[in-house]
C-alpha cells in the first residue's frame, strides 16, 4: 500500500523564499509590532514591571540574532520562562518587596545564561537530534493550539471573575478586525511581494481603527487597553533605555541555593524549546542551523538580561513564524526586529499604542494556520499506531502542561515503545553439535526490554548436561542482560547442568569482565570447548 512519506515533508506548505535585505527589515519590524503586546503580557505573567519584559524581548532578540545558531528565528521575552520564574517573584515579594524581588530575578536569569553557555561550549546541543519525528509534530501540533488559546482571551472583557464575552456589536467589530487582517495576509501575496502581508494587514487595520475612534463611531481596543487592563496605572508602554546593574542581592550560598533551582529549570525549558523552534525552521526554510551556537547565543543574551534588567527568554515559534512567512531569512530581520521594537518603545510608543488587538489576533492565527501540521492528521491512519499514539500523547502534554515536559515525556514514550518492540523480536535457533550438548543460536538484542523473553527460550528440566549459548547474531547491551544471563547459569546449576557462552562480541567480553563479582559464566572460543575452556578469572 502506498503511503505518504512524511519524512521529507514536515509542512505541508513549505516557505520557499529567497534572503532580502529589504524583506528583512520590514519583516523584522512587523515582527517588533507582535513582540511587544506579547512581551506585556509575560511581565505579567512573571509579576514584573511591563518594561522589564520589554527590555528582555529586545536583547535576547538582538544578540542571538548576532550570536545564535539559526537566521531568521525569533527571540525575545517568553511565557515559558515567566511562569518558571513567577513563583519566585512572589515569594521573595513577600518577604522583600517587588524591587528586592526583581533583583533575585535578575541575578536568577544571569545564572540561567552561565548554565545555557556552559551546555552550548559542551557541545551538547547535538542531543536534539534524539527527538523522535513524532514527538516534532505533536510539539508543534501542540503549540499552534497554545497558541489559538492564548488569543481567545482577547474576546473576553474584564479579568479574573468579572471577566465576561463581548457583547453583540463590540464581537461583531472584533470579528471584523480579526478576518480583515487574516484576509489582506492571505491574498496580498497573490497581487504583490513589494511589502510584507502582515505588516500591510496591521497597518491597514490600525488606520481603520483610529479613524472610526475619531469619527466617533466606535474605539476598538488597542495595545495601550491592554496594557491597562493588566495595570491600570500604566498611561504608556513608554521606556528609557536599559541601563547596566550588577543584581543586588547577597552573595552567599543562601541566595544559590534559593535561584538555583529556578535556574536550571528556565534554562533547561528555554534550550529545549530553542532547540525545538530551531529544527522546526530548518525544515521549513531548507537549511541548517547550528544548535551548540545557538546554545551559546541564548547563553550570552540571558547573561546580558541579568546584568541590563531583563526578564530573560528564548526563542519564540510564533514570532519567527511570523518573520519566515514575511520572508525574513538572514541575521538582519532578527537585529531589524530587536531594535525596531527598542526605538518604538523607547521613541515611537504612543504609535505603537494605537494597535488594534484585533489585527495582532488576526496575525497570530494566520501563525496557528502556518504551524500546525494538518497533514500529520492525514497519515494518522497510515503511520504505526505508536507513532500517531506519540503524536497526540505530545499534543496533549504540550496543551495540558508545558512544551518542555511534553518533549521529555515524548522520548521517555517513545524510547520505552522501542524498547518494548525490539524485546518482543529476540528468539533463538536450537541445534544439537556433539552428544550430551545443545545449542541455542540466538538472535535479538538482550537488554532491559527482552529478557523476559529470553528466559523463556531454554528448558531447563530438558536440555542436556552441556548448553551453549551463540551469540554470533546479538549483543548484551546492558546489566539487566547480565543479570538474565546469570539467571540462565544459575537455573543451570540447580539441574548440575553447564552453561557456556560463545562468539561473544568484544564489547560483550568487557561488561561480562566487568561484572565478574556478579556474573559467574563460562565463555568458550568454539564448540570444542573441552579442549579450550576459558574461564573468566
Amino acid at each position: 500500500m502506498k503511503t505518504e512519506n512524511i519524512g521529507n515533508r514536515f509542512f505541508k506548505l513549505r516557505i520557499k523564499k529567497p534572503r532580502n535585505f529589504r524583506t528583512d527589515i520590514l519583516s523584522g519590524v512587523t515582527v517588533a509590532l507582535a513582540l511587544i503586546p506579547e512581551a506585556v503580557a509575560f511581565s505579567f505573567v512573571a509579576h514584573v514591571d511591563p518594561k522589564v519584559g520589554l527590555y528582555a524581548a529586545f536583547m535576547v532578540g538582538l544578540i542571538t540574532a548576532v550570536f545564535g545558531g539559526r537566521p531568521g528565528m525569533i527571540s525575545g521575552a517568553t511565557g515559558a520562562v515567566a511562569v518558571i520564574f513567577a513563583p519566585l517573584m512572589i515569594k521573595q515579594i513577600a518577604e522583600v518587596g517587588l524591587k528586592g524581588a526583581t533583583e533575585y530575578l535578575f541575578a536568577a536569569v544571569l545564572l540561567m545564561g552561565v548554565i545555557q553557555l556552559l551546555f552550548g561550549i559542551m557541545k551538547l546541543g547535538k542531543f536534539i537530534r534524539l527527538v523522535p519525528y513524532p514527538v516534532m509534530l505533536g510539539f508543534v501540533n501542540g503549540l499552534a493550539i497554545i497558541i489559538f488559546k492564548a488569543q481567545l482571551s482577547q474576546f473576553y472583557t474584564g479579568t479574573g471573575a468579572e471577566k465576561t464575552l463581548l457583547t453583540t456589536v463590540p464581537m461583531l467589530i472584533m470579528l471584523g478586525g480579526v478576518f480583515a487582517t487574516m484576509a489582506i495576509s492571505y491574498f496580498l501575496p497573490k497581487l504583490t511581494k513589494v511589502v510584507p502581508a502582515t505588516l500591510a494587514a496591521l497597518v491597514a487595520v490600525t488606520i481603520t481603527a483610529v479613524c472610526l475612534d475619531k469619527f466617533g463611531i466606535y474605539h476598538m481596543r488597542t495595545v495601550l487597553d491592554f496594557v491597562q487592563t493588566m495595570d491600570p496605572t500604566k498611561t504608556t508602554i513608554a521606556a528609557a533605555l536599559p541601563t547596566f546593574c550588577i543584581p543586588n542581592v547577597p552573595f552567599s550560598l543562601a541566595t544559590l541555593k534559593l535561584i538555583l533551582p529556578f535556574a536550571l529549570l528556565a534554562a533547561a525549558v528555554g534550550l529545549i524549546e530553542s532547540l525545538m523552534t530551531l529544527t522546526l525552521v530548518d525544515e521549513i526554510t531548507e537549511t541548517r542551523g547550528k544548535g551548540n551556537k545557538e546554545c551559546i547565543g541564548q547563553g550570552a543574551a540571558n547573561i546580558v538580561n541579568g546584568f541590563f534588567g531583563g526578564m530573560g527568554g528564548c526563542a519564540m515559534i510564533g514570532q519567527s513564524m511570523i518573520n519566515i512567512r514575511g520572508g525574513g531569512r538572514g541575521r538582519t530581520s532578527g537585529i531589524a526586529a530587536a531594535v525596531a521594537l527598542l526605538l518604538l518603545v523607547v521613541f515611537g510608543a504612543k504609535y505603537v499604542e494605537l494597535i488594534p488587538l484585533a489585527a495582532l489576533v488576526g496575525v497570530m492565527f494566520m501563525v496557528v494556520i502556518g504551524t500546525f501540521e494538518w497533514s500529520s492528521l492525514r497519515i494518522m491512519s497510515k503511520i504505526p499506531k505508536t507513532d500517531a499514539f506519540i503524536i497526540i500523547l505530545v499534543s496533549a502534554v504540550t496543551v495540558i502542561e508545558d512544551l518542555a515536559i511534553a518533549v521529555f515525556i515524548g522520548i521517555i514514550a517513545s524510547a520505552l515503545i522501542y524498547a518494548w518492540q525490539r524485546g518482543k523480536v529476540i528468539n533463538v535457533q536450537v541445534s544439537s553439535e556433539k552428544a550430551n550438548s545443545k545449542v541455542y543460536k540466538l538472535n535479538g538484542c538482550l537488554f532491559f526490554g527482552s529478557v523476559t523473553s529470553f528466559k523463556g527460550l531454554f528448558d531447563f528440566a530438558n536440555d542436556p548436561k552441556d548448553v551453549i549459548i551463540d551469540f554470533r547474531e546479538s549483543r548484551v547491551y546492558d546489566h539487566s542482560g547480565l543479570e538474565a544471563i546469570n539467571f540462565i547459569a544459575e537455573k543451570y546449576a540447580e539441574q548440575d547442568k553447564s552453561l557456556h557462552l560463545l562468539n561473544l562480541s568484544k564489547e560483550c567480553r568487557q561488561l561480562l569482565k566487568n561484572a565478574e563479582n556478579i556474573v559467574e559464566v563460562s565463555v568458550i572460543e568454539n564448540l570444542d570447548w573441552h579442549l579450550a575452556d576459558d574461564k573468566l578469572a
